[in-house]
């Protein structure tokens, strides 16, 4: 995703210490005491603009979420966005690389994970930046606990079939697949910027939901 410079977003991310921690890895295996309540933590993987993750966590008080976007001048709409939702209490950002995941959730601490309209990558030298690689979903796999599962939405043909294929070759157990969500129009779907965009032009958006398997079974 790229997004025009804003100079003022780091003064106003700085300004919102609530909404956007800093220095996350200081509570790894303690993201409990940071929400103030034992509830699960579903994470985000390159949350852009912010309006899935402020839509979940407006909807699902008894979850907290955490969505993570690596620029700055895209997160600081999402910050705008929370914001404007009145700062939902289960809600935070972190504005760092999804490579440092396992430096800020201890194992077993993040209960889900989404990624939505993700980066295609789609040359081949550069598939180990594709946040369905073999590289991630090691990651993925290890804060969540077992049979967590990774809920994937995209408008790529190409990267949905990537991802099918991969999740499936790391092992993982496919829970529900579609070629089609918006076919259905399911009332619990959040849609991200994207994809609205895309559905209204008609493109399908292609979602399927994998899980890790308990090795222990």
């Amino acid at each position: 995703m790229r997004a025009r410079h804003k100079p003022w977003a780091e003064s106003y991310i700085n300004e919102h210490p609530d909404v956007v921690i800093q220095e996350p890895e200081r509570l790894k295996g303690r993201w409990a005491e940071e929400f103030g309540n034992g509830h699960p933590i579903h994470i985000e993987v390159g949350t852009g603009k912010g309006r899935f993750i402020t839509g979940m966590a407006e909807a699902n008080p008894d979850i907290n979420y955490i969505g993570i976007e690596m620029f700055r001048d895209i997160i600081v709409t999402a910050v705008q966005r929370a914001d404007e939702a009145g700062k939902p209490a289960n809600l935070r950002l972190l504005n760092v690389n999804a490579e440092r995941l396992e430096d800020i959730f201890a194992s077993g601490e993040v209960g889900r994970v989404y990624l939505n309209f993700s980066d295609p990558w789609p040359k081949v030298r550069h598939a180990k930046r594709r946040l369905t690689h073999d590289n991630f979903l090691g990651r993925y796999e290890r804060i969540l606990p077992p049979e967590g599962e990774v809920h994937f939405k995209t408008d790529n043909r190409g990267l949905f079939e990537y991802s099918l294929m991969n999740v499936t070759d790391y092992g993982m157990r496919l829970v529900d697949v579609s070629l089609d969500l918006h076919a259905d129009k399911p009332e619990w779907n959040i849609m991200t910027e994207y994809e609205e965009k895309f559905s209204s032009k008609g493109q399908p958006i292609y979602r399927l939901e994998a899980a890790f398997r308990n090795e222990g079974k």
